[in-house]
């Protein structure tokens, strides 16, 4: 973990990108094991072409924001700005957008109905830890607050 790491996030970043990855793949294996529940093909085509489409966001993202990284800090030794451009300006986390959509269409993709509980609890993970670095960001980012205020949303457009 980078220095300046918040406490938090030392806990929370290890359980959404190992702890339920893990669990999800292990599902998925164990499934195809046993001859769990499928999906039909086309539902597993679509599955996989959605999480791809949920790293391509993710991606995007990075690209546009110099600042993306996989720990939550206030990178004060590299200027940390507020970045609005791109993905940034329709919601605030568009890198937690793409995750999102990749950890619910993996399992699909992999045809695994026991996939999805951990993918699902990996997401709501991924959901309390945007509030918590949008709760940092307002605190300690200059013009975050302003920025908030003018894209109001940080994972959903017109929802939350």
């Amino acid at each position: 973990m980078q220095a300046g790491t918040k406490k938090w996030d030392k806990v929370v970043v290890p359980l959404m990108t190992v702890g339920g990855p893990l669990l999800m793949f292990t599902g998925a294996g164990l499934d195809f094991r046993w001859h769990g529940l499928r999906f039909p093909i086309w539902v597993t085509i679509a599955g996989l072409l959605v999480a791809l489409a949920g790293v391509a966001v993710t991606a995007t993202a990075m690209y546009a924001n110099r600042f993306f990284a996989s720990t939550v800090r206030i990178q004060t030794d590299r200027g940390q700005v507020v970045v609005s451009d791109g993905p940034y300006g329709i919601v605030r986390h568009p890198g937690y957008v793409g995750m999102a959509l990749s950890y619910l269409c993996m399992p699909v993709a992999l045809g695994s109905v026991w996939a999805l509980l951990p993918a699902v609890l990996t997401v709501l993970l991924l959901v309390f830890r945007t509030v918590l670095e949008d709760r940092t960001l307002q605190k300690e980012l200059s013009g975050y607050s302003q920025y908030a205020e003018s894209v109001p949303y940080r994972l959903l457009p017109g929802i939350w």
